[in-house]
């Protein structure tokens, strides 16, 4: 049941509409300044997630927590303190724990775990005064693209419930989108932040592999995995970022140009399979950013690239599930086992475990072939570090995924220009930055003719991220002026 303020907000259809619209910064400065209530923000947040609840964004909302967390928000405003997040609701992807609000990790067998702690990101941002709003949903233990959910139900795309919504951090995106969150943290091993960013048209932010703390999310690969953000606007991205890191506090660019930037692409690497829209609007998006004073220059990674990057991401992806989940559950005292968690999966995700994640399975690598994989990846690095050093740029940039969103019904299989292909071709583009660790952050570019949303990827340099996010947002506002 709705709490009466929730109900109240509801009722007042203008003021909550208005209100979740609100940005991570702009909700921050409406509290700061009086000119909205913590309380009044979240009740009208809350309302709008039940409303919207045909999405599946969420699996847990908690009413009762973020409202009491709001109310404290709002007396500590009263008495002159202050934080960066002070009373700000944010979603948290439900493979954090969250001390004292269930963490299912997308599993029906923890669908009534409550941890005692907190994982270190969430601590952060509770820290700056943000509030949990609830846990989003996400493809049971981040092994998907699509945000198909056993247990919880499939995430729909808030631009077309019929539509995926990519994944694995699939409520993540789609709570953001639909305005049922400012912000939400996700986690990207191949792809899971950018991929739902690009389809459900968010702003998805990947970090530098290590740069933001991991301790306290349930892993696939310890060398891949990466926890980060999806937020409206890049801002809001480097906010969060901000006091995630603890970074020094940064002025985003206020330019509108983008004279003295010098972006590559490589349409060899990038453009193939991709459908024939989401390439133009690629293309369009080139020209405007030549306009507005890029340089663009055209690359070529090399004909083994894209296989290299593809083979050694996804065997890395699948052989190391086993180890780093099952270190997992036992530190942080989850009361099921990696046997326990196995037998419960739905089928495909199960079949993809029985083929490679397995010991002895056919497709599980051996130590020999494992420990190869450190020069592959080595490769990729070298040929992605390139870009930026021998080519001069300041960003790679591609589609983010090589067509929109598919339709539920078809989503494991569907075309791309013409060509038959399977779900894990929403990864291509993506899986080179993840390889080689590098930061990258999705765009909203514009929509295809079904008004299906488009991504922009920047890749940046290891280590590069506040530069990444600075230009992010001068490419920002380009498309908004």
């Amino acid at each position: 049941m709705l709490g009466q303020q929730t109900k109240a907000i509801a009722a007042n259809v203008p003021e909550a509409v208005e209100l979740t619209r609100l940005g991570v910064s702009g909700a921050a400065e409406a509290i700061r300044r009086g000119e909205v209530s913590a309380e009044t923000y979240v009740s009208a947040l809350l309302a709008k997630a039940r409303q919207d609840e045909g999405l599946k964004a969420f699996i847990t909302l908690d009413e009762p927590g973020a409202l009491s967390a709001a109310r404290e928000a709002d007396k500590a405003r009263a008495k002159g303190l202050d934080a960066p997040l002070l009373g700000v609701p944010l979603g948290i992807k439900d493979s954090y724990l969250t001390a004292g609000l269930r963490t299912t990790l997308g599993v029906g067998a923890l669908t009534a775990f409550q941890p005692t702690e907190d994982a270190e990101a969430v601590a952060a941002l509770k820290a700056a005064g943000a509030i949990v709003l609830g846990k989003t949903n996400l493809v049971e233990l981040s092994y998907g693209l699509t945000g198909d959910n056993g247990p919880y139900g499939q995430v729909g795309n808030p631009h077309a419930p019929d539509h995926v919504s990519g994944g694995s951090s699939s409520g993540s995106a789609a709570a953001v989108a639909a305005g049922l969150a400012p912000a939400t943290l996700g986690g990207d091993t191949i792809g899971s932040i950018r991929v739902p960013a690009s389809l459900c048209g968010a702003v998805g932010f990947k970090p530098t592999t290590r740069r933001w703390p991991r301790e306290g999310v349930a892993p696939i690969s310890h060398t891949l995995d990466t926890t980060g953000v999806f937020a409206r606007t890049v801002g809001d991205c480097e906010l969060i970022d901000q006091v995630v890191t603890g970074a020094p506090a940064a002025e985003l660019e206020a330019r509108a140009d983008l004279k003295g930037i010098r972006f590559a692409f490589a349409p060899r690497q990038y453009l193939s399979p991709v459908d024939p829209e989401v390439e133009a609007q690629f293309r369009n998006t080139i020209q405007r950013l030549a306009e507005a004073g890029a340089e663009i220059v055209e690359i070529d990674l090399g004909e083994d690239f894209q296989a290299l990057a593809l083979r050694t991401t996804w065997s890395l992806f699948f052989r190391e599930t086993k180890a780093s989940l099952t270190e997992f559950l036992k530190r942080h005292a989850i009361p099921v086992t990696f046997e326990d968690l196995h037998q419960g999966l739905r089928a495909g995700v199960k079949d993809a475990w029985d083929h490679f994640v397995i010991p002895g399975a056919p497709g599980y690598l051996s130590e020999e072939a494992y420990h190869a994989l450190a020069a592959d990846r080595l490769a990729v690095k070298q040929r992605m570090s390139e870009v930026f050093t021998r080519h001069g740029a300041h960003a790679l940039i591609f589609p983010t995924t090589p067509c929109t969103a598919p339709s539920v019904d078809r989503q494991t299989q569907f075309t791309v220009d013409g060509q038959e292909v399977d779900f894990r071709v929403l990864a291509n583009n993506t899986i080179p930055a993840s390889a080689a660790g590098l930061p990258g952050i999705s765009l909203p570019i514009g929509v295809d003719s079904h008004d299906l949303p488009i991504g922009l990827e920047l890749d940046g340099p290891d280590g590069g991220d506040r530069a990444l996010l600075g230009l992010a947002a001068r490419v920002e506002k380009v498309f908004s002026a």
